[in-house]
């Protein structure tokens, strides 16, 4: 019984590991697409630059975090809690302060 709940133990972990790779990896697609979209408006000299930008960075942290929650399922130990916990404080507080600048336009 002990070998199956570790064989499943294993399993969950290699799942969540190649979720949280998928979750950041989509994050940083997303970050750049928004920074190339972002540029162009700039050069443009289009008023939705900031917009368009603070939309991207707002969506890519969501997935990071998303990223980041997950990573709480397969900590083992109270300081790799206590670090998740804080990266995912630090990107809430981003998100919200982008969502405000974005409703603020």
């Amino acid at each position: 019984m002990e070998q199956i709940i570790f064989g499943m133990e294993h399993i969950l972990y290699m799942i969540a590991e190649i979720v949280i790779i998928l979750l950041e990896t989509m994050g940083v697609m997303i970050i750049t697409a928004a920074g190339v979209r972002g540029f162009y408006n700039y050069i443009r000299h289009s008023p939705e630059t900031k917009r368009t930008l603070a939309q991207g960075l707002a969506v890519a942290l969501e997935f990071k975090m998303g990223s980041e929650i997950l990573r709480t399922v397969i900590v083992r130990e109270w300081e790799e809690i206590a670090t998740v916990a804080g990266i995912i404080a630090l990107r809430a507080a981003l998100a919200f302060l982008i969502h405000w600048e974005i409703r603020e336009q």
